[in-house]
């Protein structure tokens, strides 16, 4: 029986990479997006290309009660998933001092509150389907380094890896693990803007990564190679840290 994950944030970038990757490793791939559907539809029409079965899923991470409709009422149809990739997320860059309130509640709410959201609802379901399972975590290298303008994005990408390294507890005797990926500096949408020549001299590789590269990371930890890695952190950032 082929296996399910679900990737949420799936409609672009780092989370279309991993959504498509996976349905290349053998996977059925469950697509969420909050606004782009048609983003999200192509990548599922990429995933049904590949000879997979997939299907969109909608709601708003930051949203307790509609995360959990949605996801319960898919675990109702559908069962459990066996993996989840936790990529969607939201960045609102400042300098501490001229960061606003709403710059704070927004992130923390959607990057780590919405780790609980997805995942707090699919935990027992997965439990008692009894075949283990996978849980990957997006967190970045400005939850282990930190970085200017960022305080609020490192700290809730630093409260995933607490919580991705304490819920691996919990769960290895379950045969779940739950692991998490670390991105560097990576070419999707959100670096169109930065400096590039500027950016890439505090790259020790001197480029950019790629979100194939962050998505085939991810495989690995959802994989049957990956069985007995669980609690760890793997950075993606070609030497920063």
């Amino acid at each position: 029986m082929t296996e399910t994950i679900l990737v949420t944030g799936a409609s672009k970038g780092i989370g279309a990479a991993t959504a498509k990757r996976l349905a290349r490793d053998g996977y059925d791939v469950i697509v969420h997006y909050h606004s782009d559907r048609d983003g999200a539809q192509r990548v599922l029409d990429d995933v049904i290309a590949m000879g997979r079965t997939g299907r969109l899923i909608r709601f708003d991470i930051a949203d307790r009660d509609a995360t959990r409709t949605a996801l319960e009422a898919d675990i109702a149809e559908h069962g459990a998933p066996f993996g989840v990739v936790l990529n969607a997320g939201l960045t609102r860059d400042a300098a501490f001092p001229a960061l606003e309130d709403d710059d704070w509640d927004a992130v923390l709410h959607t990057n780590l509150d919405g780790f609980y959201n997805v995942i707090k609802p699919l935990v027992m379901p997965m439990i008692q389907r009894r075949k283990g399972g996978r849980i990957v975590a997006l967190t970045s290298i400005a939850g282990l380094a930190g970085n200017r303008g960022q305080v609020n994005y490192a700290a809730s990408k630093a409260g995933i890896i607490g919580a991705v390294k304490s819920l691996a507890l919990e769960l290895a005797k379950r045969k779940i693990t739950v692991n998490a990926v670390a991105p560097g500096v990576i070419e999707t949408q959100m670096t169109d803007e930065l400096p590039a020549d500027e950016v890439k001299k505090m790259i020790p590789m001197r480029r950019y990564g790629t979100a194939d590269e962050v998505a085939a990371t991810i495989a690995f930890l959802c994989g049957n190679d990956a069985a007995y890695i669980t609690r760890q952190v793997i950075s993606v950032n070609g030497g920063m840290l």
